[in-house]
């Protein structure tokens, strides 16, 4: 049988029946509080056995100078800036980032966090591969501040910044289908990754609510690099002609690009006359591409400043609620996909 968890404040809202801003209220600010609520918080915290971890209260307010930063692909440049936007956010309040790239391998994913943990460090930002919660409550209840990034928290236990994927899915497809597009692949994996299911769910979307008879199809990579782009793309041009796609949607921009590489190194195909491309992320080489890439726009640099804000925020005051930061895509057209 495993180590029972530590009871969190969630678990008292629940059984007090009130929310979890309620329970901190009453921890923090009790004055605020109706007296029945104060009743029932304090019943619950006495029948659960809630302890208030001061100790951790402690470390996160000020002993600690140093916020760790996990993520998925140290390669990628839209993890570089997302990186950046925290080092600047943290450069205001004193603090420095420590990095770690973990590749999208689960072991060095568990190496960084234990690291981190070691180290006490105030809060950890990270870009998880598959489901972690377990691991980030066992970093929370030894009182270090975590916080999603690039990643939605769909139960709410942790603190999450993030872009709508699904919404930028669809908003790439609409855009193929309004160039003309009909025979759409969406290139990316793996799929153990939220954002490529999320950004293949909205190219669905798109593609069923279009009123138009569009054939998506999937192909799948084993990673989201400039090489899996190439190798896609020879497969693609390895089939008969009637078989090729008229547009290729890239989970990200290193696979865009390396489609773009495979279709005009080959001269088989030209774009976007023969096929569109679109990516994800809008990373600075996207614009500086041979046909210039078209992409969805994160706001990377923000992503990194919010979190970062929130996991101090949350590392001084750790009965503080949850919340949920998601930006907005844009869709950002360049000549990859120029109509016919």
């Amino acid at each position: 049988m495993g180590a029972r968890l530590p009871v969190s404040i969630r678990d008292v809202a629940l059984r007090a029946g009130v929310s979890v801003g309620t329970v901190s209220n009453v921890l923090n600010r009790p004055d605020e509080v109706s007296a029945d609520s104060v009743v029932r918080v304090s019943r619950a915290i006495e029948e659960l056995g809630y302890v208030r971890n001061d100790a951790a209260r402690k470390l996160r307010a000020g002993v600690s100078t140093t916020v760790g930063f996990v993520v998925l692909d140290g390669q990628n440049p839209f993890y570089n800036d997302v990186v950046r936007g925290a080092e600047d956010e943290a450069s205001r309040h004193g603090i420095a980032v420590l990095y770690g790239n973990t590749d999208e391998d689960p072991a060095r994913e568990r190496l960084y966090l234990d690291l981190f943990e070691e180290q006490q460090v105030r809060g950890v930002l990270i870009a998880p591969y598959g489901d972690i919660t377990a691991r980030l409550q066992k970093l929370r209840a030894r009182g270090i501040a975590t916080v999603l990034v690039d990643r939605f928290s769909g139960d709410g236990r942790f603190s999450s910044v993030s872009v709508d994927s699904v919404v930028g899915g669809r908003m790439a497809v609409e855009h193929l289908i309004e160039a003309g597009r009909r025979r759409i692949a969406f290139v990316g994996g793996p799929f153990d990754i939220r954002q490529v299911n999320d950004r293949l769910a909205g190219a669905r979307v798109a593609a069923e609510d279009s009123g138009a008879h569009i054939d998506l199809e999937v192909v799948a990579t084993s990673a989201m690099t400039v090489e899996d782009g190439v190798a896609a793309g020879a497969r693609i041009l390895a089939r008969p002609r009637r078989e090729w796609p008229d547009a290729l949607f890239a989970a990200n921009d290193l696979l865009a690009l390396g489609l773009l590489q495979s279709l005009v190194v080959e001269g088989r195909m030209l774009v976007p006359d023969d096929i569109a491309i679109i990516g994800f992320d809008d990373i600075s080489f996207a614009a500086a591409a041979a046909v210039p890439l078209s992409s969805i726009r994160q706001p990377s640099r923000m992503i990194g400043r919010t979190a970062l804000r929130i996991v101090l925020e949350e590392a001084a005051d750790p009965d503080s609620i949850p919340r949920q930061t998601v930006f907005q895509p844009e869709l950002v057209v360049r000549a990859s996909t120029r109509p016919r």
